[in-house]
């Protein structure tokens, strides 16, 4: 199952194994039950401290096939109700460390928090294994099990128990359930997690953040530009915070980069995390999980925060990025993750042998009805321009292929479904003018991207489009906010792009801060 290099890896990994491990697997004769024990005797046999037991038509319950893990002469309940490989292989190689006693890069106070948590939690988490969202929370949650003999965790292959999908109608990855009921959906973190469940945990975090002292530097928002203005600003010794709802942003959705000059290729979530550790090497205060609400300009200008707390800087840097593009017509908001989706490499193996649509003829959307054309039963492209706009290269292979409808001049109306799931869609034909109804399953929404600039109404100057109006520097209207990335009017929305203008924007607050705070007679020798 593994390949010799997977197993050198992999072993030298097993070598930071202190504590006995136990792997319990429930298989059958199904091919998929051959390819897991294959699987799980290639780690057995790769350390003395795994023991492996095989239990065949067991009917103990558990999915089939599963295995569980746990430390000897311990409950944990960690388990995989399928064959973590592609995106989950990671998740496989934690428990494992985890379980056999290497300790995990979480902070000492947030370890606390998981073994205080009181009450039985038992979670079921459905992934795909190509989504990149889905091991954050996988991964969280196993750790979780870990650390509280309270807390059980599940992950479980959609794609290989497409009858509990059904049942359950979960139409996007990761789906979380706890105690049976609907946890959430879509990329958590731990912080995120432990939010739902410790509801004081809010409060707290917010009584902490209104002590905090003035800041030289805020930085609001953790993509790339939100980084690399933080890493900017901490190199020139000022004090340095960023606050964001979650680090790595828009960064964390996408799942192939192969433009990021000098790395060949990567993929989204490695990038965020190591942007991440890079910002965590310098003396930056990250605040993650908290959304701003507001911004109050003056000397001193301030923050307020969804939570209530509110931070104080003497320059601000706004780096929000942007987020997907909704249709807004009728019914979107209402299917949403019930046959509405936004992420092809997550959702698309959910929708196996169905019908679906892309709205959408740029680069990402014919990217994206490539993709699910080898998963499908059929799709439908629709585009509301009288042309494709995505590349030659990509508008070839996509015409290549038989299970394929390209409808150009089309405009989507409405979102059909029978109540709990989506049926269909209505558009409208711009030649004729004639209304148009498509049965299917699924709908992928492909449109571009909106600024994450609301918040900012009538503070500061934005573009007719939402965005952040900057100028050369990447000052905004308001003296000390600056801004950089994809929520500002400056064009093509790259991650280098975003980067380069990060650092940009944090030299300039930088530049600013020298000059507002010098006493007068040096601010006449700078000027000179």
């Amino acid at each position: 199952m593994l390949d010799n290099n997977l197993k050198t890896q992999l072993k030298a990994y097993l070598e930071k194994v202190t504590y006995p491990i136990e792997i319990s697997a429930s298989l059958d004769t199904s091919e998929k039950s051959h390819e897991m024990s294959s699987l799980l005797n290639d780690i057995a046999n790769l350390s003395d401290k795994i023991t492996l037991d095989e239990r065949r038509n067991a009917g103990d319950g558990e999915r089939v096939p599963s295995f569980g893990i746990t430390r000897a002469g311990s409950n944990m309940g960690i388990r995989f109700a399928g064959i973590p490989m592609g995106h989950e292989f990671t998740s496989l190689v934690l428990a494992l460390l985890q379980a056999g006693g290497h300790p995990p890069k979480v902070e000492a106070d947030v370890i606390e928090q998981i073994r205080n948590l009181e009450g039985k939690f038992h979670f079921e988490t459905y992934i795909s294994l190509s989504c990149q969202n889905c091991p954050d929370v996988v991964q969280a949650l196993n750790l979780m099990a870990v650390l509280n003999p309270n807390i059980t965790h599940v992950m479980i292959d959609g794609a290989l128990f497409q009858d509990e999908v059904t049942q359950r109608q979960i139409m996007a990855v990761p789906t979380v359930f706890l105690n049976g009921e609907t946890f959430g959906q879509g990329r958590m973190g731990l912080e995120e997690i432990l939010a739902k469940l410790d509801t004081g945990a809010a409060q707290r975090e917010a009584a902490k953040l209104a002590q905090k002292d003035v800041f030289d530097m805020l930085v609001v928002g953790g993509g790339p530009a939100g980084a690399s203005a933080a890493i900017y600003s901490a190199r020139k010794g000022i004090r340095t915070g960023v606050v964001a709802e979650r680090f790595g942003g828009q960064v964390l959705d996408t799942m192939g980069i192969e433009n990021f000059i000098s790395v060949k290729e990567t993929e989204g979530p490695k990038l965020a995390a190591a942007l991440e550790q890079h910002v965590k090497t310098y003396d930056v205060d990250v605040m993650n999980l908290q959304r701003a609400e507001a911004l109050v300009p003056g000397d001193v200008i301030e923050v307020k925060l969804a939570s209530g707390a509110s931070l104080k800087a003497k320059t601000v840097v706004l780096a929000t990025g942007a987020r997907w593009r909704e249709m807004n017509v009728p019914g979107e908001k209402e299917y949403r993750n019930r046959g509405v989706a936004y992420c092809p490499h997550c959702d698309g193996p959910l929708f196996k042998g169905k019908r679906v649509a892309v709205i959408g003829g740029g680069n990402s959307g014919v990217e994206a009805a490539i993709d699910l054309a080898g998963i499908v039963a059929h799709v439908t492209l629709l585009e509301f321009d009288s042309k494709l706009r995505a590349d030659a290269v990509l508008q070839r292979k996509l015409f290549s292929l038989p299970n394929v409808t390209v409808i150009t001049q089309a405009q989507t109306t409405e979102v059909t479904g029978d109540g709990n799931k989506v049926n269909g869609l209505r558009y409208t034909d711009r030649r004729s003018g004639d209304a148009k109804l498509v049965e299917l399953e699924g709908i992928f929404v492909q449109i571009g991207l909106l600024p994450n600039t609301d918040w900012l109404k009538d503070t500061v100057a934005l573009s007719n489009r939402g965005e952040i109006e900057v100028d050369a520097r990447g000052q905004t209207s308001v003296p000390g906010v600056f801004a950089a990335g994809d929520a500002t009017t400056v064009p093509y929305k790259q991650i280098v792009i975003a980067m380069g203008e990060g650092s940009k924007a944090a030299l300039s607050a930088f530049d600013h801060l020298i000059r507002t705070s010098a006493p007068a007679e040096e601010k006449v020798a700078v000027a000179a």
